[in-house]
């Protein structure tokens, strides 16, 4: 087919790409918003290219697609205090060159990279229209230092931020049950608040230790009462699955973030139930289940360190080096990411690939097979 022959069978297509250079046709995006879609952008950028070959060659960079940018400059600009007893700030933020913010959807969390050099995830609670990223995070006082930190931060501060990303995503439904414990609920609302505005059958259950411990209350007990129920521990007792799963239906789903036991007792008794969808998201580190004592010797110092059969090789290896890199410390960020100098790894993530397992491991999970596991630190 001749060159001329190719561009007139392709003419439709031309004209798609043209009124996507002159804004005629900008697609809503993923999440709603009107501005092109990356993968859009992406696929247009190439079709520019293909057609200017065609056009001798006369390829004008103008229309490229924007470059990927996952890592962004944010300045703090609005701190509250959610909790009456003053342990959870909401923390908004803004881009540091006023630009808009990429869009995320209920479930997506940022990392934060800290003065400090901590790496820290937050999953967002705010607005998903809104050019702006909203956190809440609770003081950890005897935490890994990440709460305080973000507690310290005032109007103005700068941080890096990199994401939004989803490990959790929400995906509508007829029904819906969301079980949130504690500072689980950042994760929860805004699916809440997606279910509210689709018009699913929905119900939430919301554990904290007392009242006044627990964000968001005045927003969620202004919703439907027949749909919200909240349980304290130093009222109610702890809940049982039944407290927790008794609104789950039949083909319906559930989504559960909070403190490990929580996630443990939901998983558990999720068989029993006749929903066929569980998504869960962890915001404290898994317990060690299976675990046998080993040691891990660290090759800068030559230091050999015991872990524990029911801790981590991180939970070590911090008493000794308290700062270590790490954030997840569920196996997913790799940010804890360690060469494995001699010794075999016994893998309890899915991150690494097959290669990169011979010779790495993630210590806020992963294992030694034998006594003792030589690490590149």
């Amino acid at each position: 087919m001749t060159k001329r022959g190719l561009r007139s069978r392709l003419g439709t297509m031309s004209k798609m790409v043209e009124s996507f250079r002159v804004g005629r046709t900008i697609p809503r995006n993923l999440y709603g918003r009107d501005e092109p879609d990356q993968t859009v952008s992406l696929v247009t950028d190439a079709l520019d290219k293909w057609f200017a070959l065609l056009d001798d060659g006369d390829y004008d960079p103008s229309f490229a697609a924007p470059p990927v940018v996952r890592t962004h400059a944010a300045t703090l600009i609005s701190r509250e205090v959610l909790c009456a007893d003053e342990e959870v700030v909401k923390l908004t933020f803004a881009a540091v060159d006023g630009s808009a913010l990429p869009a995320w959807a209920p479930g997506m969390h940022l990392d934060f990279y800290l003065p400090s050099g901590r790496r820290r995830q937050y999953s967002l609670c705010g607005e998903p229209d809104a050019d702006t990223y909203s956190i809440a995070v609770r003081l950890v006082r005897d935490g890994g230092g990440g709460s305080p930190e973000m507690h310290t931060l005032q109007i103005g501060d700068e941080v890096a931020i990199r994401g939004p990303r989803n490990g959790f995503p929400f995906v509508p439904s007829e029904h819906a049950v969301f079980v949130a414990g504690g500072i689980g609920i950042t994760a929860i609302i805004s699916m809440v608040r997606r279910a509210r505005e689709c018009g699913m059958d929905w119900h939430l259950v919301y554990c904290g230790r007392t009242r006044e411990s627990m964000p968001f209350l005045d927003e969620i007990e202004s919703w439907e009462p027949d749909c919200v129920t909240i349980r304290t521990d130093d009222v109610d007792g702890m809940p049982s699955s039944m407290d927790l799963l008794g609104n789950a239906v039949s083909g319906g789903s559930v989504y559960v973030c909070g403190p490990p036991p929580m996630i443990d007792l939901v998983r558990a008794s999720f068989d029993s139930l006749s929903a066929t969808h569980l998504h869960f998201e962890r915001f404290s580190p898994p317990p060690v289940k299976n675990g046998r004592e080993f040691e891990v010797q660290l090759v800068d110092s030559g230091d050999i360190i015991t872990v524990g059969s029911e801790e981590t090789a991180l939970h070590a290896i911090r008493r000794l080096k308290p700062d270590i890199a790490y954030s997840c410390q569920q196996g997913f960020c790799g940010t804890c990411r360690v060469r494995v100098l001699s010794g075999t790894p016994q893998h309890r993530e899915n991150r690494l690939t097959a290669e990169e397992q011979r010779h790495e491991m993630l210590i806020c999970v992963s294992r030694s097979e034998g006594e003792r596991i030589v690490l590149d630190l």
